[in-house]
């Protein structure tokens, strides 16, 4: 008996957390726009979600500004730059290399090369380390 409770649990969770993804627009090219835009930002709640994916309040807000804007008739470079400038480089799901996140980019690089680092001189220090089990050759009964 559980485990057809839970298969049905399992089944229908699926439609708990589903987006309403309904056509926005009647003409495709704008709803493709949107679609593609929705791609582009990233949901201020979520970690590592776009807007598209994400379910949050404020992810579907964005998403009826990104809508308001295109029928306002702008181009997806000035929603990129209102969205910029408005929300920061981290609205971007794909964010920039300029000075402001250069560390974003090489930081995870840089970690990577320091444990590398410490994991060669532990290594090294390591085998420099005489062996406990050898005896001494100087020591004499």
């Amino acid at each position: 008996m559980r485990i057809i409770i839970t298969i049905l649990l399992l089944a229908f969770a699926s439609t708990v957390c589903a987006i309403d993804r309904g056509s926005e627009f009647s003409d495709p090219e704008l709803e493709a726009r949107f679609q593609k835009l929705n791609d582009e930002f990233r949901c201020l709640v979520c970690q590592n979600q776009t807007l598209a994916d994400s379910n949050a309040g404020l992810a579907a807000d964005l998403r009826d500004q990104v809508k308001r804007l295109l029928e306002e008739g702008k181009s997806d470079p000035e929603i990129s730059a209102y969205m910029v400038a408005r929300y920061g480089d981290f609205v971007l799901y794909k964010p920039p290399v300029k000075s402001t996140t250069w560390l974003l980019w090489i930081g995870p690089f840089l970690l990577l090369s320091i444990a590398f680092f410490a994991l060669f001189s532990a290594i090294r220090r390591q085998a420099q380390l005489p062996d406990a089990d050898s005896p001494d050759e100087d020591t004499t009964p």
